[in-house]
């Protein structure tokens, strides 16, 4: 995988745990709305961070913007983001976007949380456009939600805020009663989105028109046991512990595996299964499907039978 590189210019804190960080460097890829870059970590893993666009652009651009929300319950991505200083230089794999807008529909974007940053590009894209669009930004309170004076004063009447601790909670139902014919973009944590998926899926909407990003990990279920995971190409069968994921173990037995957001919410790792019952938990497959056993994700899924068969 190339790798770019590119110096830290500012930092902006707009709450107490989110900052912006502006990043230049030097032939950056221009990004679709909704795409994000993975940083890389000092233990070599990476965190994925969604690129936001705020204004129309000519050509390449010199310089990339992403905030991070500090999670210090989190596995360090966000904590190494926020210990960077102006000046410092970064590395990162070129924009990739799992959640592309189709900007000829009209749409329905519904944030939660710092899960408002791919939305920002998403909502920018759509105004270009001169397309239809209502921009829902759900969070705990006012004070926590970044951007959103700057949002108000962007979009108008277009931006809705919902605050938990007041009159303008986040109904869902009425989000969703609204909708028509527009795409439903969903970006945030798992609740809010599993309950969205949900009343959209109760009303009929056809699903190639819900859009989704997860700004959650995965995260261990208490009582997790081992299972086993057999390859039906080889045979090979590998042990897959409690706490790791498929992609894990098999990664760990020499096993080259397709996959992007290890969220359950892009789709790229799904395969399917031949033998066993799946645990699905991810945000990618309907309820029939899921329900069918017959394709897993394997980022997040696990196992409900001692051994799954899988296609692959």
């Amino acid at each position: 995988m190339s790798m770019l590189t590119a110096t830290v210019t500012k930092i902006v804190p707009l709450t107490d745990r989110v900052s912006e960080f502006t990043l230049h460097g030097k032939d950056l890829p221009d990004f679709a709305p909704g795409a994000h870059i993975r940083v890389q970590l000092p233990d070599g893993e990476s965190r994925a961070y969604s690129l936001i666009r705020t204004g129309a652009q000519s050509g390449p651009p010199d310089s990339y913007t992403i905030a991070v929300q500090r999670e210090d319950d989190g596995k360090g991505g966000s904590r190494f983001m926020h210990r960077l200083k102006e000046g410092e230089a970064i590395r990162f794999e070129a924009p990739k976007c799992d959640f592309p807008l189709d900007a000829a529909a009209p749409a329905v974007l519904l944030a939660g949380g710092i899960g408002v940053t791919p939305l920002i590009s998403m909502a920018t894209a759509l105004e270009e456009a001169g397309q239809s669009f209502a921009f829902h930004y759900a969070g705990r309170s006012a004070p926590v939600m970044a951007y959103r004076e700057a949002l108000a004063d962007r979009f108008g009447a277009r931006l809705h805020l919902h605050c938990d601790d007041d009159a303008s909670a986040l109904n869902l139902d009425a989000v969703i009663a609204a909708l028509g014919p527009a795409h439903l973009y969903l970006c945030g944590p798992r609740g809010m989105i599993d309950a969205a998926l949900a009343r959209a899926e109760a009303a009929g909407i056809p699903r190639d028109r819900v859009h989704v990003e997860l700004f959650d990990n995965a995260q261990p279920v208490q009582g997790e046991t081992a299972f086993e995971v057999e390859l039906s190409s080889s045979g090979q069968v590998f042990t897959v512990a409690p706490g790791q994921s498929i992609i894990d173990a098999l990664e760990a037995g020499g096993i080259d595996v397709l996959y992007d957001c290890r969220r359950g919410d892009c789709g790229i790792c799904q395969c399917g299964v031949i033998e066993g019952t799946p645990d699905h938990r991810d945000v990618v497959l309907t309820a029939d499907e899921k329900a069918a056993g017959k394709v897993m994700q394997i980022c997040v899924s696990r196992a409900k039978t001692p051994r799954l068969v899988l296609d692959l």
